[in-house]
C-alpha cells in the first residue's frame, strides 16, 4: 500500500475516513468530490449565530469506530454526550416519558410500554407467550414480524417512529435481518419475541457496557468530516471539490483510469463512496451486475427546520426532545431540543434556545413540495401542539436532505452481497458508504475500512460486515 496511488470518489464520512486510513498506510490519496464541499450528510451551520448541526447530530458510542476517528483526528477533548438521555413520544394525545427496557420498540414485557399503549395493546403483547412460531425466513419486515407476535400498536405507536428517526422508512417494508440484526438473530431460535429480547437484556446487562450510547461534538458533529479532511491533507493527500467524476475504466496495465471535470487520473485502485445512483453510473461500464443491482437502491428524503428562540420566550418540557408515531397523523416526525441535549450549545448561547423538527418519510413527497415557509408554519403548529411553545422564533432554518436516507427493505443483505461479489471481481476496486452496512457514523467508517482492507486482498472486513450488518440506532430524538 505504500506508495500506491489511490482514488477516492465521494468526501462524505465514509469517502473521507477511507482516505484518512489510506494516508495512514502510506498511500498517495486524492479524493473527488462532485459537490463543493466534504461531510455529505454531516453539515455544520449556525442560527441566531450559535453554532448548531443542520444533519446528523449525535454519533453512537458503543461502537468504536466514530468516537475513535475523532480522538485521531484531534477532537478528543470536544467529544461529549447528550445533557439528557431523557426523551418523550408525542402519542395519543400527549408527551409521554419514552419507554425503557425494550430493544428497538421491541419490549422484554407488557409492563415495559405501559403508558405508552392503550389496555388493549398491552393486552395484546401478551399474547406472545402462546402464539405458535413465526417463522422469518431469510428476512422479514420488521414490522410485518413484530405485529405477528405482538400486535399492531407496538409497531405503530413505538417502532415506527424509532425506525423512522433512522432511516425514514417504513417499518412494515424494512428489513429486520440488516436494521435490527440483534432482533433477527432471535427470531431465528426463539419462539416467543419477548423471550428472545429479554435474552438479549440479559446479555447486555452482563457485559456491564458503561458509558454514553451516544455522543456528539462540541461545535457539531458536523466538524468531523472537516478535522479528518484537514488530517487527510496534512499527510499528504489532496481534496478536490466541485469534481464529479464522469468516468471510470480498468487500464490495460490493471489499474484505474479516473476522469473528473478537465482532470485524468490514474491510480492503482479506487474507492467509490458516494450514494447508490452515482456508484451505478460510474459502476456500469466495469461491472455492469454491481451497477443494476445499486440501480434497486430506494431513497427517502426529508427536511430539518432548525429554530431558534429567545429563552425568556420558551418553557419547553425537559429532555432531549421527542419522536412522533405517523398513525397520530401528525405532521414533523420528531423534534430535538438541541440546547437541551446538548451542553455545549447552551453553554454558548444562554440567551438562545434552539430546537429543530424533522419532516419526511419514505413516500412522503408531499410535504417536501412545500415552500420552506410552509415547513416551519406546519413544525411551529405541531411544536404548539405538542409543548405549548408559541413564541415566535428569532430565526429559522430549512435543511433538505434530498434522496438523503438509503432504504433497507427485506433482502438488503442478499442485494449488499452480490455488489460485493461483483464488485470483488475487479482488482483494485471497492465500495462503501450508508447504502451497504448501515446508515449512522459508525457503520460509514466501518465500511470505508472494510474498503481500505478489500483494495489490499484483504476480503475479510468486507464479508463479516456483509453478513453482519451494523445496527444503526435512534440517538434521542429528531436524529
Amino acid at each position: 500500500m505504500s506508495g500506491s496511488r489511490v482514488v477516492v470518489i465521494g468526501a462524505g464520512i465514509a469517502g473521507l475516513a477511507a482516505a484518512h486510513r489510506l494516508a495512514h498506510r502510506g498511500a498517495r490519496v486524492t479524493v473527488l468530490e462532485a459537490s463543493d464541499r466534504v461531510g455529505g450528510k454531516l453539515l455544520p451551520g449556525e442560527i441566531a449565530g450559535a453554532r448548531v448541526d443542520l444533519g446528523a447530530e449525535s454519533m453512537l458510542a458503543r461502537r468504536p469506530e466514530a468516537v475513535a476517528l475523532a480522538r485521531e483526528v484531534g477532537l478528543d477533548d470536544r467529544l461529549q454526550p447528550p445533557a439528557t438521555a431523557t426523551a418523550s413520544i408525542w402519542t395519543r394525545g400527549a408527551l409521554r416519558p419514552m419507554p425503557k427496557g425494550h430493544v428497538m420498540g421491541v419490549p422484554g414485557t407488557a409492563e415495559a410500554l405501559a403508558g405508552v399503549l392503550s389496555e388493549e395493546g398491552l393486552a395484546r403483547i401478551e399474547q406472545d407467550a402462546e402464539l405458535p412460531r413465526t417463522e422469518v425466513g431469510d428476512d422479514v419486515a420488521v414490522g410485518a414480524y413484530v405485529a405477528a407476535r405482538l400486535g399492531r400498536e407496538v409497531v405503530d405507536r413505538l417502532i415506527e417512529p424509532l425506525l423512522g428517526g433512522v432511516y425514514a422508512g417504513d417499518a412494515y417494508r424494512i428489513s429486520m435481518r440488516s436494521a435490527v440484526p440483534q432482533l433477527f438473530q432471535v427470531a431465528r431460535t426463539h419462539t416467543s419475541l419477548t423471550e428472545g429480547v429479554r435474552e438479549i437484556q440479559a446479555r447486555m446487562a452482563a457485559n456491564q457496557q458503561t458509558g454514553p450510547v451516544f455522543m456528539g461534538i462540541e461545535g457539531g458533529v458536523g466538524t468531523l468530516p472537516l478535522a479528518v479532511a484537514d488530517s487527510v491533507r496534512a499527510r499528504g493527500g489532496e481534496i478536490v471539490t466541485g469534481a464529479p467524476v464522469t468516468e471510470l475504466r480498468r487500464e490495460p496495465s490493471g489499474g484505474w483510469r479516473v476522469v473528473a471535470a478537465d482532470r485524468v487520473l490514474h491510480a492503482d485502485a479506487v474507492i467509490v463512496a458516494v450514494p447508490a445512483p452515482a456508484a451505478a453510473g460510474l459502476l456500469r461500464a466495469e461491472a455492469p451486475e454491481a451497477a443494476t443491482e445499486l440501480g434497486t437502491v430506494e431513497y427517502a428524503s426529508m427536511a430539518l427546520v432548525t429554530l431558534a428562540y429567545r429563552r425568556s420566550d420558551t418553557a419547553l418540557p425537559a429532555g432531549s426532545g421527542f419522536l412522533v408515531p405517523p398513525v397520530d397523523g401528525h405532521t414533523i416526525k420528531a423534534s430535538t431540543f438541541a440546547s437541551q441535549k446538548w451542553g455545549w450549545i447552551a453553554d454558548e448561547n444562554p440567551d438562545l434556545v434552539v430546537l429543530r423538527t424533522s419532516v419526511g418519510r419514505y413516500g412522503e413527497t408531499k410535504i417536501l413540495e412545500r415552500d420552506d415557509t410552509a415547513l416551519v408554519d406546519v413544525s411551529r403548529h405541531d411544536l404548539r401542539e405538542a409543548t405549548g411553545l408559541d413564541a415566535t422564533p428569532l430565526e429559522t432554518r430549512v435543511t433538505r436532505w434530498t434522496d438523503g436516507l438509503p432504504q433497507y427493505p427485506v433482502g438488503h443483505h442478499a442485494r449488499v452481497a452480490r455488489i460485493r461479489e461483483h464488485v470483488a471481481k475487479l482488482p483494485g476496486l471497492a465500495v462503501c458508504g450508508a447504502q451497504y452496512d448501515g446508515v449512522g457514523i459508525p457503520a460509514c467508517i466501518a465500511s470505508a475500512y472494510a474498503a481500505v482492507d478489500q483494495i489490499q486482498g484483504d476480503l475479510t472486513a468486507v464479508w463479516e460486515l456483509t453478513a453482519n450488518p451494523v445496527q444503526s440506532l435512534h440517538g434521542g430524538a429528531g436524529e
